[in-house]
Parts: C-alpha cells; sequence; structure tokens
C-alpha cells in the first residue's frame, strides 16, 4: 500500500523583477528562477512582466504581452524556457535547389593536360 500523497503544483501570484521569477503556490512554496530562464520575459519590458494571467487553473501562467507560458511544474523541475531556433537559419538558400553539385562541378571543371601531353 502506497502512503505517498499527491501534491498539485498550483501558482497563486507570480512577481517579476529585473532578476527573478519568482511564483507563490497555493500550498505556501515560493519558487524562484533567475530571469534569464524566460527568454521572452528578459527582453519584455517592466509593465508587460506585470500583465500576466494564471492558466489551467493556476498549473501555468500566461503573459499575454509577450506569448509566454510557463508551469508551476517546468519551474518545480528546473527547466528553462527554450529560445526557438531561428526560422531563418531553418530556410536553404534561395538559390540552394539551382546550385550543381560537387560532382556536377568537377565533370564541368575541363581536364588540364600535363606537360608531356601538351608536347
Amino acid at each position: 500500500m502506497s502512503t505517498a500523497v499527491s501534491v498539485e503544483s498550483r501558482i497563486d501570484r507570480v512577481v517579476v523583477t529585473d532578476e527573478t521569477i519568482t511564483a507563490h503556490l497555493v500550498d505556501g512554496r515560493v519558487i524562484s528562477v533567475p530571469l534569464a530562464w524566460s527568454w521572452r520575459l528578459a527582453d519584455a519590458t517592466p509593465a508587460q512582466r506585470a500583465n500576466w494571467q494564471l492558466i489551467g487553473d493556476g498549473h501555468g501562467v500566461h503573459w499575454p504581452d509577450v506569448d509566454e507560458d510557463l508551469s508551476a511544474d517546468g519551474l518545480l523541475n528546473g527547466v528553462p524556457a527554450r529560445r526557438p531556433r531561428s526560422s531563418v537559419a531553418l530556410q536553404p538558400p534561395a538559390n540552394k535547389a539551382l546550385q550543381p553539385t560537387r560532382r556536377a562541378r568537377q565533370k564541368a571543371k575541363p581536364k588540364q593536360r600535363s606537360r608531356a601531353a601538351r608536347g
């Protein structure tokens, strides 16, 4: 028989400073993580950071001005928000399809004759 008690991590309120994101949980626990864990909040203005709303009955927080979501479980488990790779970096160069392959470039090179063959 298991005696483990399941504790739901739900956020009651959030305070964001220039250095930290602090979540106060409904059970009295307080989680504080570096602001750098959320690149969107780190880049946001103080007014944007102050505009948050609880989502999922307190299981997460949403900042609509910067489209950031953080969960209580993610904060408790030490999971920083990941910055997505640039969409530009994911796209191949526009003329990539027009570039010949290495083999085609080698075939197109004129063959040089040796000095003995030139005569």
